[in-house]
Parts: structure tokens; sequence; C-alpha cells
């Protein structure tokens, strides 16, 4: 029984130091403009890029049931902290952030990785980046845009202009929840101002063109910015599914996980 015991032991610890080693990976890339990005990999097997939200990092997936499904499922996922933060480089310089750069440092990343295609989930701000990503690499090959309406296609959007105007200038009323989230978490407010100036804009017409499969995913009581149907309506190949919650509860349920893993199954058959 001992032996049996200390072999069991010896298994669960091999078991346990693996899968800490596998979801670790982490390392920095140095992007078209000498940005560096801070990425991690976990798992083996079909590529798919988590592209995270407005203040957020890459750890931010983990805490989320999305993370431990796609693993579970044998996906290799490619977590990245878009420049600005976590811990990529962070420049205050609005120019930084322009042409859109966030979608080029994440281009440049999967091709530095090698990866020939790939499949990509993005949440709030995550996917108005990866509505960019998808007009300029074809080798993104389907992705899921979650909590995100049609609001963004406006390049005069007001609740991106109002956030800007909000960290540029402390004295505008209606923000105050916010600039204390952010103190709280010790972030720049210059360079969260500098994304939110230059974020891109992906068009009705350049959506219009798209050729990947796309998933529009949002929660029921979600309309922080705009309506995800009328999003879904403007992209030829996509389907649009709703799950329990609002903006900042939707992405952590079980109901989202399980949208997301019915929509990226029929490719990996």
């Amino acid at each position: 029984m001992k032996i049996t015991s200390l072999y069991q032991l010896m298994l669960s610890t091999y078991l346990l130091i693996s899968a800490i080693t596998q979801a670790q990976t982490s390392n920095y890339y140095n992007s078209f403009d000498k940005t560096k990005i801070h990425y991690q990999i976990a798992g083996k097997g079909e590529p798919v890029l988590l592209i995270h939200g407005f203040t957020n990092t890459l750890n931010d997936w983990k805490k989320k049931p999305i993370y431990d499904s796609l693993l579970s499922k044998g996906y290799q996922l490619i977590l990245v902290d878009l420049r600005g933060n976590g811990l990529s480089d962070k420049p205050e310089n609005p120019a930084a952030y322009a042409n859109n750069a966030e979608a080029k440092d994440l281009m440049g990343l999967m091709q530095y990785l090698q990866f020939k295609s790939y499949k990509a989930i993005g949440y709030s701000r995550g996917s108005i980046i990866l509505a960019s990503l998808l007009v300029i690499d074809q080798h993104c090959s389907s992705a899921v845009l979650g909590g995100m309406g049609a609001d963004f296609t406006n390049p005069n959007w007001p609740r991106r202009i109002g956030f800007y105007n909000a960290l540029m200038n402390d004295t505008i009323p209606g923000y105050e929840s916010f600039r204390k989230y952010i103190g709280e978490k010790g972030l720049n407010p210059k360079v969260l101002a500098s994304q939110q100036k230059e974020q891109p804009s992906t068009s009705k017409e350049q959506l219009a063109k798209l050729k990947q499969s796309v998933l529009v995913i949002c929660g029921t009581e979600d309309a922080d910015n705009g309506n995800g149907k009328d999003l879904q309506q403007m992209i030829p190949n996509s389907r649009f599914v709703s799950v329990p919650g609002n903006h900042n509860s939707a992405s952590g349920t079980k109901e989202f996980a399980s949208a997301i893993l019915d929509f990226l199954k029929p490719s990996t058959n």
C-alpha cells in the first residue's frame, strides 16, 4: 500500500508540474515598431488567440470558464497583453496606437509563432481590435466577437470620445467611478486615453467583405456597445448568440464557454 501511495503521489506531482509548466510558457515579442509585447502559450493543438478588453490583461482570461474549457478540448491558447497593458510596453504617445498598431502586433506575433492558420476570440475592446485583425490578416480563419455591438463602426462613437475626454480631464462629470477604478488598479490615464483616441473603427463596408466565419456573442442585458445582432447582420458569414448576463458578467458564464466551443467545433472535426 505504501509503494502504491508513493507512486500515486509522484504521479500527481508530475502531472501538476507539467500542467503548471504548460500554462506558464511566457515570452516577449518585439513588434513592427520595437514595442515589446508580452504573451503566454498554454496547451497544445489548434491555436486560438485570446484578446482581452479595455484596462484588462491576459490574466483576466484565466479566471473565466472559457479558458479551461478550451484547454480541455485540446486547443493551444495564445494569450497577449495588448500594447499599453499588463507586462507589454506602455507608450503614452497616441501615435503608438494609431494605424491599427494593436492588430498589427497580433498579426506579427502569430506570424512569428509560425501559425499558418488560427482562430481568435475577443471580448469588449478586444473585439474591436479583432475586427481590424480580420480585415488585415486572412490567416485568422474564424473569430468570436464578444460583448460588442455595432456602435464601434462609427469613427465618432460618443462612448469612445467620452472615455477619452474623461481620461484627459478629471473634471468631466459622470466618470467618477471609472476614474476611481483605474486609480485603484494603478493604471496610467495617459496610456488609456491614447488607446481610446486611436481606437480603430472598422467600417460597415469592411465588415461586409469579410470571408471568415464569425460568432457575435453578447449578454442578454448587455447594450454597452450597441446591439450585437446589428453587428452580426453586417458580417456575411456570421451567427449571433445571446447568453445570460451583462457586459461585465456574460463572459464569465458557462453558457458563454459552451456557445464558443459549439461554434469552433465544426472546423475541428
